[in-house]
């Protein structure tokens, strides 16, 4: 028995010395032709890898390219900085004003309650009439539209009018500019503001709770939704999918859900249960609610967040199966994926994609520098993607050319090209929960907008 080990060792010696001819090693010298060949073979399949481009795409594309490496080789390199810090290189790029410029199709994992610059919500929405303030004991704000007094708030101040409020300070500008400090995270020094994960969590979920004051109000709901929609389709953005707030009783929210997709099926993409993963329970927890559907021989997509945590072997890690389980038909966030071979697999067979929110996971501390996002790996291998912006007024951004960005220049590295930027434009039409007939027409629209895009940007 005591040759094996030998026997073993020199088997994996013999594919070795195989797999070093087949390469063009053995025999002197390697040949440059299959250098070529594994060059081209490695990159046809990334993302973008076997989109063919016209001359005139060819030509945008060295453009870009030159004008990356520039930022590559420049002394700022925004992805590898905190994006609160790196915002105003980003907007002087002019990588990122020719991305703004580029339609992007789809938003398929953006948050309702975060949907719009914080300026406008207190320069509009706090001088409306009957909007009264509390401040919390976690130094924070609650806001509440009421003809009369409202009922006071646990761990509240008394409720005062805004208007009140305004009319008793020197300085209504420094009142505007704190009160936005409690709809955003964003801060000049998030190092300090954020020492931790758990911190910058905390204060991402305040921020939710305060805006809800303002946003849930109907008549607010309305104008926020359409400057909403305004703000994204300035970005060349054509369509969103928008998700809630968390949910508690997920029986009854899945009952709800199922009467609202039958009730407006073209309005009701589908359900997802959404909230910090790593606080909450996982999936499978909730097995016999998300089973409701199938039972009921009903459909109900399902679009699970699953994999928004860099921790390894909890009950949370296998959301990303679960969600599978249960066909799911997009995955957001997905940023444990490269950990699970096997839901990396099964995801990539059935043509499930990952919603990939560069931003949003380092503001919340996953990823310090994107050029390590896990994304950067899925990018390289072709997986199924797309990329969104989860809550942009939130981490001070807008639209969804800021995370195209982060996406191109960062996760992509220069091996990303025209070529990527197009094939992630139009999967998010692809993977989104439009009918055939509506992808159709806006895989049309969307070739138009990008036929001139390229008209007007490659000479």
């Amino acid at each position: 028995m005591a040759p094996l080990p030998f026997l073993h060792g020199l088997q994996v010696t013999v594919l070795s010395v195989l797999l070093l001819c087949w390469a063009g090693v053995c025999g002197g010298s390697p040949d440059p032709r299959h250098r070529d060949s594994l060059i081209q073979q490695e990159a046809s399949r990334q993302t973008g890898g076997t989109v063919l481009l016209t001359e005139a795409e060819r030509r945008l594309s060295t453009h870009l390219h030159k004008l990356k490496r520039q930022e590559v080789e420049g002394p700022q390199f925004p992805p590898a900085m905190h994006f609160f810090k790196a915002r105003p290189f980003i907007q002087r790029s002019p990588v990122f004003r020719l991305l703004q410029k580029m339609p992007k199709g789809a938003a398929l994992h953006v948050h309702s309650f975060s949907l719009v610059g914080v300026d406008w919500l207190v320069k509009n929405v706090t001088y409306r009439p009957l909007c009264y303030i509390c401040f919390t004991l976690t130094q924070s704000v609650r806001f509440v539209f009421s003809a009369t007094q409202p009922r006071p708030l646990p761990y509240c101040s008394s409720w005062v009018l805004l208007e009140t409020l305004r009319a008793k300070v020197d300085n209504t500008s420094d009142l505007d500019h704190s009160l936005m400090q409690n709809l955003t995270l964003f801060t000049g020094d998030p190092d300090s503001a954020y020492p931790s994960q758990d911190t910058v969590w905390d204060r991402f979920e305040e921020s939710f709770s305060a805006a809800s004051g303002l946003i849930s109000h109907v008549p607010v709901f309305k104008d926020y939704f359409y400057q909403g929609l305004k703000q994204f389709y300035m970005d060349n953005v054509m369509y969103l999918e928008l998700r809630g707030l968390n949910v508690s009783e997920v029986k009854a929210v899945v009952e709800e859900a199922i009467h609202l997709q039958e009730e407006f099926p073209e309005v009701m993409a589908g359900f997802d249960l959404v909230g910090r993963e790593d606080r909450g329970r996982p999936l499978w927890y909730f097995r016999e609610a998300l089973s409701l559907p199938a039972e009921r021989g009903v459909t109900l997509p399902y679009f699970f967040h699953a994999g928004e945590t860099d921790w390894e072997g909890r009950d949370v890690d296998e959301n990303l199966l679960d969600a599978l389980l249960f066909n799911t038909s997009r995955i957001g966030h997905g940023f444990a994926l490269t950990r699970h071979p096997l839901a990396k697999e099964l995801s990539r067979k059935r043509g499930v994609a990952v919603e990939v929110c560069p931003i949003s996971n380092q503001v919340l501390g996953f990823v310090s520098d994107l050029r390590n996002h896990p994304a950067a790996v899925l990018l390289l291998e072709g997986q199924p993607m797309v990329i969104s912006s989860d809550d942009p007024a939130s981490f001070g951004a807008a639209g969804l050319s800021y995370d195209f960005y982060e996406a191109f220049v960062g996760l992509g590295g220069m091996s990303a090209h025209l070529g990527t930027l197009k094939e992630l434009a139009l999967n998010s039409i692809r993977y989104s929960s439009l009918s055939p007939q509506l992808k159709d027409k806006a895989l049309a629209l969307w070739q138009r907008k990008w036929d001139q895009f390229i008209s007007e940007n490659s000479q």
